[in-house]
């Protein structure tokens, strides 16, 4: 289900919120770092640079992904594992989860159970889109309703940043939450010209439109695609040589409480 090529398109844009979420979590020297959901693992393999004295695990569902990242080698551990399965060690003293836990309905008891489980002082740094209600969305479903793939798509699997800080504080964690709207410039050159090819459309090819052209036959998907398109063009029209197209992402980042004086 997951063509790791489709997914690297606009790779600096999707890489971007990546760096401003880790920026925002403060140990110099971890001693194991967990990144869950990791895709191809060129975000993970930076991981070693600003922490290189770390053990580093890359952890996603799609062999695929997987085979990718192990691809690259360098000094992290890729394996193929669902994140709802996952469990801290001991040593663990940071977790990254990038634009994964809005495909896990259940993300919401992972990130309590997590941070119960982690060491005293561990952090746990997580960002997931929040433009479930942005006209591309709200246009994929109303084209999948007429398709019969509506129950496919969401209508908002995530919280807002105050949710998120409300559900970890009660777990005893310190938080940082915060959201970014990214205003991305994406080209509308010779690639873009032709129904079909609006540059929206290709970056939701890569992660939105995954359960549809799985659910679709070959025809289907083409048809859909098309009429997406047409609408997504009137929604997000060319302005000289670049789409704009604003994305709001939801940022998370919980340390959990460090250990009494004299306890443990």
């Amino acid at each position: 289900m997951w063509d790791p090529a489709v997914y690297r398109r606009y790779g600096a844009e999707r890489a971007r919120p990546f760096f401003d979420l880790v920026a925002r979590v403060g140990t110099g020297s971890p001693r194991a770092v967990v990144d869950l959901g990791c895709g191809p693992g060129e975000l993970t393999l930076s991981l070693a640079e600003r922490w290189p004295g770390a053990r580093l695990t890359g952890i996603d569902s799609s062999p695929d992904m997987i085979a990718k990242a192990v691809a690259h080698g360098g000094p992290v551990e890729f394996r193929a594992g669902d994140v709802r399965d996952w469990r801290p060690g001991r040593d663990v003293d940071v977790v990254v989860t990038n634009a994964t836990l809005q495909w896990v309905p259940e993300h919401r008891e992972l990130l309590v159970r997590w941070v119960r489980e982690l060491a005293p002082g561990s952090w746990l740094a997580m960002q997931v889109p929040g433009n479930f209600g942005a006209p591309s969305h709200v246009l994929l479903r109303a084209v999948g309703e007429r398709y019969g793939v509506g129950g496919l798509l969401r209508e908002a699997p995530v919280d807002d940043p105050a949710g998120y800080a409300a559900l970890l504080t009660a777990a005893g964690a310190t938080v940082d939450a915060w959201e970014t709207t990214y205003l991305h410039l994406l080209p509308a050159g010779p690639e873009g010209e032709g129904e079909g090819e609006h540059p929206v459309l290709r970056w939701m090819e890569g992660t939105a439109l995954r359960p549809v052209k799985a659910a679709l036959d070959e025809n289907a998907w083409q048809s859909f695609r098309a009429e997406l398109a047409r609408e997504l063009s009137g929604a997000y029209p060319a302005t000289g040589a670049h789409v704009a197209f604003p994305f709001r992402r939801v940022f998370v980042v919980a340390r959990t409480a460090e250990e009494e004086e004299g306890t443990g």
